[in-house]
């Protein structure tokens, strides 16, 4: 698969390094049948920012399910993010990105926005999800058991979402690296289309972003971004943001 650029000059970092200045944090219930903590309230210190080495990192304990969401919503950009797994698991290593987020949280899972996920659970990182009501197509092959379907430039293009086909499409490949190890992954959203890419490595294209309204698909063109927490701890150092033109043609030529 042909390899993408890591972040160039010019690049906007999100996170300041000092607080979560920009940001909304949601958290969920602690044990099903509870309700929410709710809005910009976090006892358990689920998001936080602390010294890792010699910088300040964005720390997500996973936890409880929950968010840290921007406040402005974005519209034809490329995102780049380092991360690593931590030690502490409380039931999986298991996070995501979701981007075009919109709607109030809770109508995914309960928890979060509705939004596409750029998978980052540990085995899956890459797959792309439908989180609440958002909806995309993708060229895929489907499995031999007939319910999961992986992304393919050669595959028949498939609708996901809510009363679709499925709501996750999988990555072709898996560029992870251990835990411990730092990842880079690299997202390209520009109009209806994104790019999901991996250590460098492109691993699956959403195509006609959208959300389903009234059982109608919808274009969705932008949208919240927001990192989970949900299962795993995890550490990111870098969530750096620019605007683009157009996804760059090397990326689409898969």
């Amino acid at each position: 698969m042909a390899a993408c650029s890591y972040a160039r000059d010019g690049m906007k970092s999100l996170l300041n390094g000092k607080d979560l200045k920009g940001f909304n944090v949601y958290i969920g219930a602690k044990e099903k049948g509870e309700k929410p903590i709710g809005l910009n309230a976090d006892p358990l210190k689920i998001f936080t920012v602390i010294p890792l080495g010699e910088e300040n990192v964005l720390r997500i304990s996973g936890e409880v399910n929950g968010s840290i969401t921007t406040r402005k919503a974005y519209k034809n950009y490329h995102v780049r993010m380092i991360f690593k797994w931590g030690e502490k698991v409380y039931r999986q290593m298991n996070s995501g990105l979701l981007y075009h987020s919109f709607g109030p949280f809770g109508e995914g899972l309960d928890v979060w926005m509705s939004s596409h996920e750029f998978q980052l659970c540990t085995g899956k990182m890459g797959d792309s999800y439908c989180m609440g009501r958002s909806y995309f197509e993708i060229p895929v092959v489907k499995g031999s058991d007939g319910k999961s379907f992986t992304w393919s430039p050669i595959g028949k293009m498939t609708q996901f979402g809510d009363g679709k086909a499925a709501k996750n499409g999988s990555k072709c490949c898996d560029y992870e690296k251990p835990q411990g190890e730092w990842n880079v992954i690299d997202l390209y959203c520009f109009g209806r289309t994104a790019v999901h890419a991996v250590n460098g490595k492109v691993v699956l294209i959403n195509y006609n972003s959208g959300k389903i309204v009234k059982g109608k698909v919808v274009p969705l063109t932008r949208g919240n971004i927001q990192i989970q927490s949900e299962g795993g701890e995890l550490f990111v150092k870098s969530l750096e943001i620019e605007k683009i033109k157009e996804i760059p043609k090397g990326l689409l030529r898969q």
